[in-house]
């Protein structure tokens, strides 16, 4: 039977892994963390901020909202503050698609 490689998840993530997974500045990062009451990233003595996971999937919710369906800051809060667990589920949904496709195309690659 072949070796099945875990998903390691990490505890918390550094700023600069948040900026990588997400492609942006970290100054969008910190703007968003004071915009959105649901980013509540913990900060170490040196006052570095660590993203626990929970935090990242916030950060897919806001950015899909934001960048991909075109929501306002001001309307991204109320339909977060509105409709928290139909987000959180159609977000859960959007990621299980992408590594379906990721799949998909390391099937074809191998093809």
């Amino acid at each position: 039977m072949p070796y099945k490689e875990r998903d390691i998840t990490k505890l918390y993530y550094t700023m600069g892994e948040v900026t990588q997974m997400f492609d942006v500045n970290a100054s969008q990062i910190r703007f968003y963390e004071r915009e959105f009451d649901i980013l509540q990233p913990k900060k170490n003595k040196k006052g570095n901020r660590l993203f626990s996971p929970e935090d990242v999937e916030n950060l897919k919710i806001i950015f899909n909202l934001v960048k991909e369906k075109g929501f306002t800051l001001q309307g991204a809060k109320e339909h977060l503050k509105n409709n928290k667990g139909e987000v959180k589920e159609n977000q859960k949904v959007i990621d299980s698609l992408e590594r379906l496709k990721q799949f998909l195309l390391e099937v074809k690659e191998q093809l």
